[in-house]
């Protein structure tokens, strides 16, 4: 029910948003009342009526270029996977010039698992924007539950673990090899496929980044934490979880609404929202157009959430933060057959371990993250590595100028350490590439690679997938500026 008021809220407050940006225009400089007294004041505070009324839809990536070795490239964005509950979106690169793509072909391909935890993986826009200065990227790209018919079932921490599984997999079967990145709610879960993986015989990426992650939750519990350990599974289970409204696809099904855990967000720090807020009301009459744009596009991405499955949610509640099953060594996960197979992060070897923690981190407490090189015994410690960033949040760490400036450089050496050549399975790197139309996979259990196929025979067999062509990438982003063509990597 709670959701349904909220809806009729939010339906009610629509006009007045409408009409609260409106009367801000009107009242702007050189509009028809924009000379009038207090002309200013009113428009800053219709303008800030409106941003607090607005309903925010999922922003954009919107990355168009990106500049490897000082040279501007093109960046085309497209889906490579499709599943029920998420997408594997590629940030394919173009250029015509010789050089700049050879070295495009020959760098490391970076898999960045997104948290599924209220915001969308937008989030990482400045994440993906840097690493695309040297790596090939793709990113998990969850959709908002609510969008989902019922028809598609449930989504669990078990199909979360099975979804990177195949991306993993699918990145192999394209390069040869991959690492991959996971930044907060997503290293568990991460953690957890590597293992699986590893436990089967199964082909390892050759690194593994974790940033900012609760690993071990009971070390330095957060405010975050503590709300999740305090609380019984009954209560989350009985006072969170809603049903999505006859007004959306998903109707129907139980998810943990992104409006409530925006409210969890802003009330950890309801003073400094005010005051940014004030502050942006100021800026306005100030005329201050960098800060109130600085405040604009911060907003636009921290008020747009999305619905979780309440079986998702509610796993990883009693999974990681009150059973703590990942470091009692308790955790099974059921595989895309139906079988529960014991995660052993202890069998993971031959591969590179980074774990990234920031000083001030309020949503993952210091040693949360650190904690997986106690579990992952496997990897010899020279292939092992730590670091902390000085003055950093937990945004800090994979956004703003400590991330390019400070944890950037590391991520970059550490993966260059541990990268191998990339051999393209049965198909030549041709200049052709930008035409060759990329596969998107609906199935939730999609194909394995031949990598798996040399797993041990008591492993699971291969899941079937349906796969589905997608359209090449528009000539538009491919020949800019009257190139004849653009080449990619």
């Amino acid at each position: 029910m709670l959701y349904q008021l909220y809806e009729a809220q939010r339906s009610l407050m629509e006009p007045f948003a409408d009409f609260a940006q409106a009367a801000s225009k009107l009242y702007g400089q050189g509009a028809a009342l924009g000379q009038t007294p207090m002309a200013q004041r009113m428009a800053a505070g219709y303008d800030l009526l409106y941003r607090l009324g607005k309903d925010y839809e999922k922003p954009e990536f919107g990355i168009k270029t990106v500049k490897v070795d000082g040279r501007e490239v093109v960046i085309h964005e497209s889906v490579e996977i499709a599943k029920p509950f998420c997408q594997l979106r590629r940030f394919k690169r173009f250029t015509d010039e010789p050089e700049i793509l050879q070295t495009l072909k020959s760098q490391p391909v970076v898999l960045i698992v997104a948290p599924l935890s209220g915001h969308y993986a937008t989030l990482l826009r400045d994440t993906v924007r840097t690493m695309l200065q040297g790596h090939k990227v793709y990113i998990t790209d969850w959709t908002n539950a609510r969008l989902v018919p019922l028809s598609e079932g449930k989504f669990t921490l078990d199909d979360y673990v099975n979804y990177v599984e195949d991306f993993i997999r699918h990145l192999q079967a394209e390069y040869g090899n991959c690492h991959v990145i996971s930044v907060c709610q997503p290293t568990v879960p991460v953690l957890a496929a590597v293992s699986l993986m590893a436990s089967r015989g199964e082909q390892l990426p050759l690194s593994m980044t974790m940033m900012g992650g609760p690993i071990d939750a009971r070390k330095s519990p957060t405010a975050v934490n503590n709300l999740a350990m305090n609380k019984s599974y009954e209560w989350f289970e009985n006072n969170v979880i809603y049903r999505v409204p006859d007004s959306f696809p998903g109707a129907g099904r139980r998810v943990y609404p992104g409006f409530l855990q925006h409210t969890g967000f802003v009330a950890m720090n309801p003073e400094n929202h005010a005051s940014s807020h004030y502050d942006y009301f100021k800026n306005l009459i100030k005329g201050d157009d960098a800060s109130t744009e600085a405040h604009r596009k911060f907003y636009d991405e921290y008020n747009a959430v999305l619905d979780m499955d309440a079986d998702y949610y509610l796993d990883t509640i009693r999974t990681v933060f009150q059973q703590f099953d990942l470091v009692n060594g308790t955790w099974t996960v059921k595989n895309a057959e139906g079988e529960r197979e014991l995660v052993r992060p202890q069998d993971i070897h031959s591969i590179g371990l980074l774990t990234v923690e920031g000083e001030l981190d309020d949503i993952s407490g210091s040693g949360q993250t650190r904690a997986a090189h106690a579990l992952c015994t496997g990897i010899v410690d020279s292939e092992q590595r730590h670091y902390e960033v000085k003055g950093a949040g937990h945004y800090g760490i994979f956004s703003g100028r400590r991330w390019r400036e400070l944890v950037y450089p590391e991520v970059r050496d550490f993966i260059a350490a541990h990268d191998k050549p990339q051999k393209r399975a049965e198909r030549a790197v041709l200049a052709q590439e930008d035409a060759r139309p990329a596969a998107s996979t609906r199935s939730r259990k999609a194909a394995p690679v031949a990598a798996r196929k040399a797993a041990p025979a008591a492993t699971r067999k291969a899941a079937p997938a349906t796969t589905r062509k997608a359209a090449p990438a528009p000539k538009a982003a491919a020949t800019p500026r009257g190139s004849a063509r653009r080449k990619a990597a």
